[in-house]
């Protein structure tokens, strides 16, 4: 078998001129001098023929939403403008009822976490042209009933429902608090890691909310100081549970509007509720249950009218159950599903008990995305790696399994957002030598209707660029093919010696080895390949879409397998004669900075530099959702959580480290770095480390990016 595979051929040298001397600098990337332009989050309307964009003017703090046709894409209407005459203030998001004879919007918008926001909400009768302030205060995660007529939303951790006609607004629960008690959305760790606020649901016809309550007054409060600009700094105290440590209560509440009443939900002693959903029948609440482990789910079906519980499917796996949104009832309450109890993620059709019916999708690759059912033409739309691990396709299939279709065309990364009746879907398109395209489609059979917009003017200006290719191929590592792409100096010799820098995140189910157009860090990896570096990246074990054996082996294991796989790849790298092996360097943002550090320490005979920017250091320190997802918790599994914590080897390190932090992250809290510190100064190491102040996990904002990417771009050019 040969070492080196290629999987795609070399991007042609159309795209990158080699005789170029312009150079890309810093400036540029983090000046947006290369951003592809997108279209804006465009909504489906239900005819299925038309779709509503937000036209929002910062400057002249006016908006409005827009009506376009599919078919032509033009305009054909404009909804809804802000004005004073008819009440309605500058708004930065919209979202229908369900017959779409009402619009909430947003004003005054106020970010808390990841996806959670404060907004002043109105809303807007279609009909009568009249809008009403929802509350004055800032409320969070309003929702029209189906009808329009009410409104459900939380403020201050409890849960209230405005009626519309009478303009009277209910209480429904009256124990919210800060740090203790929350109703209807989520605690931090739940926004974090199931990745969803509002925690509660309207049935079908209106007459029935579910919702979730938060008891979490035994999860330890974590606090971060804020420096600001003020002469005392604050702090910003939160409840985080952290590896092992309690988590929020969560249970499970039906309010009934008709009889004002709240019923309590019994469910059995499992230990998350990560997803509520209202099944076809107004009658019946499906709900996703976890243990604690994560590695066995349950759906129960409510009966709202008897309070009855009843088990519908459950899935167990060795390691974990991923939970995702793929789940739709048909109209008899069978439904559709996708599981990796194959050994790949595949769709699966459900029976109204639970049974399973029939598997849908089956092969050795993946479903990556699940777009929904058109219950006229029984056929089922996703997204799938079929055409190679590193690829994405827009495919068809019946409800049958029958009549699998192929709707995209171009090798690389294709993505669909579809009519709302399935007539059409917009199509993303790009790879490595392609800026992204967008195009009209017709779903029934993926054939092009209408080129909306492509970025050639991006490809044109980066022509003018000393750039090089992105060189895919897969590279054999402890006995497993793992994907690679290299970034070579555009004016490689193959006689010269060039230090080797790797790039890499490995957590579980991600993947960087992709084909698609280039990011940011794609265009600072040219920067630093015109500087005489050969940049590569390679996704090891435990990453994604190369089946559920292939994620899952590190398992109680985190930074074991990954870390000696990346050591692997810079040792046989390094037998190329083109790789200088005494100069090869790590780097990688979050997970990837626990794989660098952890690679500079067991590594130290292989790598001579490292960055670690945002890094876990201990498992122990992050939190438990996803921790004990990988790892169990550390009363259970304190080998796999010491074993492999760049914090027990620091007396390992030999070569040059960068340790970079914000000091405002509510995620990958600056403990990791402060206690990566501590260590290595008992150790007597010198390491090179910078602490960007009120800064979350994402370190931005102003010129931050521009300072942190110079810094990181000095260190390699002065010590690989």
């Amino acid at each position: 078998m040969k070492k080196y595979l290629v999987l795609l051929l070399f991007i042609s040298a159309t795209t990158f001129v080699y005789t170029q001397q312009k150079k890309i600098t810093l400036e540029e990337i983090w000046g947006g001098a290369f951003t592809t332009k997108g279209m804006d989050a465009l909504r489906s309307m239900n005819d299925g023929q038309h779709y509503t964009l937000l036209d929002a003017n910062k400057k002249s703090r006016t908006s409005s939403i827009l009506k376009y046709e599919y078919k032509t894409l033009q305009q054909t209407e404009t909804i809804l403008t802000s004005s004073p005459a008819n009440g309605v203030p500058y708004f930065t998001s919209y979202s229908f009822n369900e017959d779409e004879s009402k619009l909430l919007l947003a004003t005054e918008v106020e970010s808390i976490y990841r996806y959670s926001k404060r907004a002043v909400y109105y809303v807007y009768d279609l009909a009568t042209k009249v809008s009403l302030k929802i509350s004055d205060e800032k409320i969070m995660a309003p929702l029209l009933s189906p009808d329009g007529n009410k409104v459900a939303y939380v403020f201050e951790n409890n849960l209230f429902v405005l009626d519309l006609p009478s303009g009277n607004t209910a209480q429904i629960t009256q124990d919210g608090e800060t740090n203790a008690i929350i109703n209807g959305v989520t605690d931090w760790v739940y926004e974090e890691e199931f990745g969803f606020v509002r925690a509660f649901a309207w049935n079908a016809d209106g007459t029935i909310i579910a919702f979730l309550r938060f008891d979490e007054q035994a999860v330890p409060e974590f606090s971060m100081d804020v420096y600001g600009t003020s002469l005392y700094p604050s702090q910003d105290q939160f409840k985080y549970p952290k590896a092992g440590e309690d988590n929020s209560t969560v249970t499970l509440h039906l309010y009934e509007l008709a009889k004002k009443q709240t019923s309590d939900i019994s469910l059995p002693q499992d230990y998350y509720i990560p997803r509520i959903q209202w099944k076809y029948n107004a009658n019946e609440l499906s709900v996703q249950t976890l243990n604690r482990l994560q590695n066995h789910l349950k759906m129960y079906t409510i009966n709202a009218r008897e309070g009855t519980v009843s088990l519908l499917l459950a899935e167990q796996d060795p390691a974990y159950v991923d939970i995702t949104d793929n789940l739709t009832f048909l109209e008899d309450d069978s439904f559709i599903w996708t599981s990796e109890k194959d050994g790949y993620n595949h769709i699966y059709l459900h029976k109204p008990d639970g049974g399973l019916k029939k598997q849908l999708t089956n092969g050795s690759w993946e479903v990556t995305k699940y777009y929904g059912f058109d219950p006229k033409k029984k056929t089922i739309f996703y997204q799938g790696t079929e055409n190679g691990s590193i690829n994405r396709d827009v495919y068809s299939v019946g409800i049958n399994g029958k009549n699998k279709k192929r709707l995209t065309n171009k090798t690389g990364t294709n993505s669909a957002a579809f009519s709302t009746n399935f007539t059409y879907f917009i199509n993303t398109f790009s790879n490595a030598d392609t800026p992204f395209e967008y195009t009209l489609h017709n779903a029934s059979n993926g054939e092009q209707v209408k080129e909306i917009l492509d970025n050639k003017i991006v490809k044109e200006k980066l022509a003018g660029y000393q750039t090089s290719p992105k060189e895919f191929s897969t590279i054999e590592i402890n006995g497993y093919e793992l994907n690679m792409w290299m970034v070579k100096p555009a004016n490689f010799d193959a006689a010269k010696k060039y230090p080797l820098f790797l790039f890499q995140y490995s957590g579980p189910g991600s993947q960087l080895v992709a084909n698609r157009w280039l990011g940011s860090n794609d265009y600072w990896n040219q920067l630093l390949a015109q500087e005489g570096i050969i940049v590569a990246c390679v996704d090891g074990r435990g990453t994604g879409l190369k089946g559920r054996d292939f994620k899952k082996m590190t398992y109680k294991e985190l930074g074991k397998y990954e870390v000696e796989d990346q050591i692997a790849v810079a040792k046989k790298l390094s037998e190329l004669d083109f790789i200088d092996e005494d100069r090869t360097g790590i780097w990688g943002w979050s997970y990837g900075g626990f794989m660098a550090s952890n690679c500079i320490l067991k590594g130290n005979d292989t790598f001579e530099l490292a960055i670690a920017v945002a890094p876990v250091t201990s498992w122990r320190f992050y939190d438990t959702v996803y921790t004990e997802r990988f790892m169990q918790t550390p009363q259970e599994n304190p080998g796999g959580y010491d074993g492999n914590s760049p914090l027990t080897y620091p007396n390992l390190l030999k070569g040059k480290y960068l340790l970079i932090h914000g000091s405002g992250d509510d995620n990958v809290h600056v403990q990791n770095t402060m206690r990566m510190i501590t260590e290595l100064v008992q150790a007597n190491k010198q390491f090179d480390w910078a602490i960007y102040p009120d800064k979350n996990h994402g370190i931005s904002g102003g010129n931050t990016r521009l300072q942190l990417y110079t810094k990181m771009t000095n260190f390699i050019k002065d010590n690989l």
